[in-house]
């Protein structure tokens, strides 16, 4: 199957405007989907370029968590910048087989993808679709938001069967972490692209004086408190265990210490999670008093903004976190364990820590006593976390995949 465009239809095109369908696996809590949204949003507003969605799930159990289409802010916001979005109705609680798709599924699928000139994978499980036999040929961009392919189950086969069989047109990798990863997994050099992440900067920006300490007071929070955001899901990936331990310690020495969890299964809900504070916290319940779980939070620009530290813990597997760059905008000191391109993202703003607990706690305080002396450093790079750059990078590499698959001769 394959694409061939005359010169009469490029034109069509060119006054009608580029039409893409993203495929997302579903709408769920998480970064990828929130930047992959913005994308689409920023896009199909610039007017350019027609965006449309199809969602593999319309609900997904993630991090005990029952997440529906409808309730997800990201629906809300693409639907409300008038982006068309469908779903194959799936729901992980069915126990359906994620690798096989019914004829109806591949069906409505089909219709989708027919009126596309390009087709957005956002991260490569939803190539496991694209890889089906009746699936149109349309070129395909991959867009990945880690760095352990290895840990990704049965995606990294679907991504290198795609690239295999000629589907796959490029690869949108948000960091150069991630663009290492996947070369070393066997993705051809020649498909990867690096366009970093970005954020809304009218949106994550400082909160200052009597707003600030408002803001707090809001969040149950004393004014002079020394507070520590941790954004992220409950998963191995992220090692709650090593923030949680970290948070003991700076907790037990700063007694103005306070720290604030938020994600995906952060809530007294999930059981996995109340089992790891009974366990760190069990001889210091007076500790907990100063930790609160705040679960999945649609304001989180509000919450960095009551912060002084925004922390990170994780193991593997990042790229270019989000929650260090929307943090540090707002104000926050990020610091983080080496993974990925964190690193390179903290570099003049931030710190580095190792893997130890003592340590940590030890450079969050630190981090926070040099909050104020950091802030030019912060405002001097905002610049580089600009949303419209990360905007400019996608649409560019989506017209130059189409304009080089209308060119190209028809696969056999």
């Amino acid at each position: 199957m394959g694409l061939t465009l005359g010169t009469e239809v490029v034109s069509v095109i060119q006054r009608n405007g580029l039409r893409v369908l993203s495929l997302y696996e579903g709408f769920f809590s998480g970064g990828a989907r929130v930047l992959h949204s913005t994308v689409v949003a920023g896009l199909h507003q610039g007017g350019r370029q027609q965006h449309s969605v199809l969602s593999l799930h319309h609900e997904v159990r993630r991090e005990a968590t029952l997440q529906r289409m409808e309730d997800d802010p990201r629906y809300r916001a693409l639907r409300a910048a008038g982006v068309r979005i469908g779903s194959l109705g799936r729901s992980t609680e069915a126990g359906q087989d994620p690798r096989t798709f019914t004829e109806a599924e591949l069906r409505a699928a089909v219709r989708q993808a027919d009126g596309t000139h390009v087709v957005l994978s956002l991260k490569e499980q939803p190539l496991r679709l694209v890889n089906q036999d009746a699936f149109p040929g349309r070129p395909v961009i991959a867009c990945l938001h880690r760095s352990d392919p290895e840990h990704q189950g049965d995606a990294l086969g679907d991504l290198l069967t795609a690239a295999d069989r000629g589907r796959l047109a490029a690869v949108v990798c948000c960091a150069e972490s991630t663009r290492d990863a996947y070369r070393a997994a066997g993705v051809p050099a020649d498909l990867l692209r690096v366009v970093p992440n970005g954020i809304n900067l009218a949106r994550f920006r400082p909160v200052q004086g009597a707003r600030r300490l408002a803001l707090r007071g809001a969040a149950g929070v004393p004014s002079d408190a020394t507070v520590v955001v941790y954004a992220a899901r409950y998963d191995e990936m992220k090692n709650p265990e090593l923030l949680l331990r970290s948070a003991r310690t700076f907790l037990s020495l700063e007694p103005k210490g306070h720290v604030l969890m938020c994600g995906a299964g952060m809530s007294a809900a999930n059981p996995a999670l109340r089992d790891d504070l009974a366990r760190i916290f069990g001889d210091r319940p007076d500790l907990l008093q100063r930790l609160d779980l705040l679960g999945v939070r649609h304001d989180m620009e509000l919450v960095y903004a009551t912060a002084d530290v925004v922390a990170l813990t994780s193991t593997f597997g990042e790229a270019a976190p989000l929650c260090l760059i929307e943090g540090s905008m707002c104000g926050a000191v990020p610091v983080t364990t080496p993974v990925g391109d964190a690193p390179s993202i903290v570099e003049r703003i931030g710190f580095v820590t190792s893997f130890e607990p003592a340590e940590i706690a030890a450079t969050w305080i630190e981090a926070a006593a040099r909050r104020a002396e950091l802030e030019s450093a912060r405002t001097a790079v905002r610049p580089r976390f600009s949303h419209v750059r990360m905007i400019a990078g996608y649409s560019s590499i989506i017209e130059r995949t189409h304009r080089e698959a209308a060119l190209r001769p028809a696969r056999v």
